[in-house]
């Protein structure tokens, strides 16, 4: 799914956007899907033998499934784009605080892990884009 953000004469300009401002544009664009927030910016640090992690968006679907979400912005689709940047060290380093955070929880409802990958003014929505495993 592929949303345009802005209006007017800044719409067309492609500015990066800081990792703050590209959350906001995230949430923004998930919550008026139906998403509800549980947390943002979870961090996870589990001492020195390994790396932690964050988490940059926790929201909740209307079915209930728990929704870990990584957002990523580039100026430009250049080189892949934003999408294209986030490695399988990366995806470990999420999936670690996605586990710690779920150990937090009595029980532990469904989850999965989404990209929202920010190109420019362009933003898309990945659901499912990888798993723990």
């Amino acid at each position: 799914m592929v949303w345009r953000w802005g209006s007017g004469a800044r719409s067309g300009q492609a500015t990066q956007a800081s990792g703050a401002q590209a959350e906001d544009r995230a949430l923004a664009y998930l919550q008026a899907q139906g998403l509800r927030l549980v947390e943002r910016n979870y961090r996870f640090a589990p001492g020195r033998s390994r790396a932690g992690g964050e988490i940059d968006l926790i929201l909740r679907e209307r079915d209930g499934t728990l929704v870990f979400v990584e957002v990523r912005a580039r100026a430009r689709a250049e080189q892949g784009g934003a999408a294209a940047s986030i490695t399988a060290a990366k995806q470990a380093r999420i999936v670690r605080a996605a586990q710690a955070y779920l150990l937090r929880l009595a029980a532990p409802p469904r989850c999965r892990f989404d990209v929202v990958a920010i190109d420019g003014e362009q933003l898309q929505w990945l659901r499912a884009a990888f798993d723990a495993g």
